[in-house]
């Protein structure tokens, strides 16, 4: 299409479809309309710069742990994340005697560097549509039966793949609902070491109290170095003998900042969106996922909490699990209250009403787009109950006490010790974790969410032990709780356990809780998967009716961690007569420091005060402005595991790190607002005036070399 006729219809479309200047690209197959649209905003570089290119940017762009996303930075591996995704590498270093977490960390030389054992990063090297091969063969097969058709595929793309490049591997995943099917072939490196952090008072500064919020101040960054085989500069496990890998390219730091309606662009993984969602669906995710989420975690957080506060080791010890769950407990909130201030249930309904009469006046009906709105409906209202109770399971039950852990694995197949010659004789044993949780804690977490199951899920869906708490404990969780603690011996360390002999198995009570809670889960699940299978065809049906429909207009698969592009421009919004503003400087910082005795977020060492109240900022300070600048805002499309990506200028050049959404956003996972939704990134000149004024990490200033 001409781009003045893109841009028309980009704008009498209504607000649910998707725009040029909208959306979570793949980089392969990125439409030429968007490309000229990065060009209009000021993106200067050749398209084949971005990917399939050696130099191409995407190449030292990485999926960070699987989780997030970084960027290598430097010729010996840098690579920069945000703070909040080394979070669980940082913890799992810090102690009382060395709390990193609170103190920070500079590596001085490559010795030092630390090793992490769950910290891998990986390059995505080549993607490919390979739905020809997929489509015929998941025909009228069931979800379950899809899975291992796609399975099977993938095993024999990668038995390809390895005898070409054995530290190769290729996943496959769908892209718009399953009507489209990708293979992506990437690269691990697992031995990943920290080197530089600041103090968590500057990295997750602000706290609960700025999460989703504007204005922002955050030094949301750390900094890791990837480790490779010293013959191949290939992907090696940890070895001491390992050393710094040398990318062939890296990004170029820039120092030169940002003006108003400059071009920004982030290139990362974001993890889930679901904008092709139906308003059922929709309905569903604020009434029944969010809400429980929301009123289950306010209990969990609080008793996390408040032994947090109580003592230094706890808090160490659950410091990464409260930050994960507040972070989507805060999201959950916010995103409903973005789902009724701007009507969206209602206007993803009138679209629907669009849809339904664009099919009405197809000359033929095809099967592919033959969607059933009154199916739709009845399917969802019949899977309402059941996906409550899995919610209130999973936000109760599921990795939420080391009790309940340990219980359903209880009940699962674990690894036996022993003679095979004698079953009964076999035995398996929990590994000793007592350092990552706290025994007076979990207990009363474990009373305290199975009260609240009790109270929230009407009783054909308890457990059956609820009915034991209740005939011998009069209905007190917490006396029950006790009892179960007192009895059981599943948290005691170096307890064995025998399966294979049953009566003796039996007698430890958390055996039959873990048994109960599963019996639960697999049943409501089974009944709920029938519904979702039914339902997912129908949501299929309906994005496939929406591509058509608007197939003179570019549309982006809904994200599902693998990269993405997504282009916008540095700038701030207007609300309610408030001015945003699009960056923040020192004196706003400060400014919240001397409110720390009123908001703990807000509290910081006497250095960083100090550091962050001069008068000279140096070759860090803003060429126009003069100023320290520490955030900025841009309208990139930004969800949860783009956390870490990198921000680009129209060169190509690194400015800043994304690390959150403003509070406008928050219901950007299933709709974007391109004229609130925004991207807050840390600007990289704080990262680096931090690393070198704070950490005197001069080694690292030099190896990155900003310019």
């Amino acid at each position: 299409m001409k781009k003045s006729t893109l841009l028309l219809a980009g704008l009498l479309a209504v607000n649910t479809a998707s725009k040029a200047d909208e959306g979570m690209w793949t980089l392969y197959n990125l439409p030429e309309a968007v490309y000229t649209q990065m060009v209009d905003y000021g993106f200067s570089l050749p398209c084949d710069m971005l990917y399939n290119n050696p130099d191409a940017i995407s190449n030292y762009v990485v999926n960070f742990s699987g989780f997030c996303s970084g960027v290598v930075v430097s010729p010996d591996g840098l690579v920069f994340t945000n703070h909040h995704c080394g979070f669980g590498a940082i913890n799992a270093h810090s102690t009382v005697e060395h709390d990193y977490m609170r103190d920070g960390f500079y590596a001085k030389s490559f010795a030092e560097e630390l090793p992490n054992e769950n910290t891998f990063v990986s390059f995505m090297r080549g993607q490919q549509d390979i739905t020809n091969r997929i489509a015929p063969l998941i025909a009228n097969k069931s979800l379950k039966e899809q899975g291992a058709v796609i399975d099977s595929v993938e095993n024999v793309l990668n038995d390809s793949i390895k005898k070409i490049d054995k530290t190769l591997h290729i996943e496959v995943a769908p892209f718009y609902e399953g009507n489209k099917y990708y293979a992506t072939t990437y690269q691990d490196f697992t031995d990943v070491r920290l080197v530089f952090t600041v103090p968590k008072s500057m990295g997750k500064f602000g706290g609960d109290t700025d999460n989703w919020m504007w204005p922002r101040q955050t030094c949301d960054f750390s900094v890791f170095r990837i480790y490779a085989d010293p013959k191949t500069n290939g992907p090696a496990a940890y070895s001491k003998d390992n050393v710094p890998y040398h990318p062939e390219h890296y990004a170029p730091v820039s120092l030169q900042g940002y003006k108003d309606k400059d071009f920004a662009m982030t290139i990362g993984y974001p993890g889930s969106t679901n904008r092709y969602l139906s308003s059922y669906g929709i309905q569903q995710r604020r009434d029944i996922e969010n809400t429980t989420r929301v009123q289950s975690r306010d209990i969990k957080l609080a008793i996390m909490k408040k032994y947090m506060d109580a003592y230094q080791n706890v808090r160490i010890q659950y410091e990464s699990k409260y930050a994960s769950s507040a972070n989507y407990w805060k999201n959950s909130m916010g995103m409903n209250k973005c789902i009724d201030s701007i009507g969206l249930i209602r206007q993803k309904a009138e679209y629907e009403g669009k849809i339904k009469n664009w099919l009405s006046k197809q000359p033929t009906k095809n099967p592919a787009i033959d969607v059933n709105f009154n199916e739709l409906e009845q399917l969802y209202a019949q899977n309402r109950p059941l996906v409550q109770a899995l919610s209130y399971w999973s936000e109760s039950f599921r990795r939420t006490t080391e009790f309940f852990t340990r219980a359903m694995n209880m009940n699962m197949k674990m690894p036996l010790k022993g003679s095979a010659a004698n079953p009964k004789a076999q035995y398996f044993e929990f590994k000793d974790n007592s350092s990552e949780w706290n025994y007076e804690l979990d207990k009363e977490l474990t009373a305290a969410m199975m009260q609240n199951y009790a109270k929230m899920m009407p009783a054909e869906y308890h457990p059956a032990f609820f009915q034991t708490v209740n005939k011998k404990f009069g209905g007190d969780f917490y006396k029950y709780t006790d009892w179960l603690y007192k009895t059981s011996k599943i948290l005691k360390k170096g307890e064995k356990f025998y399966p294979n002999d049953t009566k003796k198995f039996m007698k430890d009570p958390a055996v039959q809780v873990g048994k109960d809670l599963l019996e639960v889960y697999q049943q409501v699940g089974q009944k709920s998967m029938q519904v979702t299978e039914a339902i997912k065809a129908q949501e299929k049906k309906l994005t496939e009716a929406k591509l058509q429909m608007e197939m003179d207009l570019p549309h982006y698969s809904d994200a599902n961690f693998t990269m993405r592009l997504s282009y916008g421009q540095v700038g701030g919004y207007m609300i309610g007569g408030f001015n945003s503003g699009y960056y923040t400087t020192a004196e706003s910082i400060v400014e919240k420091f001397k409110q720390a005795d009123k908001i703990a977020d807000y509290k910081a060492e006497p250095i960083m005060i100090s550091l962050l109240s001069s008068n000279n900022f140096g070759k860090y300070a803003d060429k126009t402005s003069g100023k320290m600048q520490l955030c900025f805002l841009t309208n990139n499309d930004i969800t949860g595991g783009n956390s870490g990506s990198p921000m680009f200028n129209g060169k190509g050049e690194l400015i800043g790190l994304a690390f959150d959404g403003n509070w406008d956003s928050l219901s950007s996972d299933i709709n974007f607002d391109r004229n609130l939704a925004r991207c807050i990134g840390v600007d990289i000149r704080f990262v680096l005036y931090m690393m070198d004024k704070w950490g005197h990490a001069d080694r690292l200033i030099k190896e990155i070399n900003a310019k």
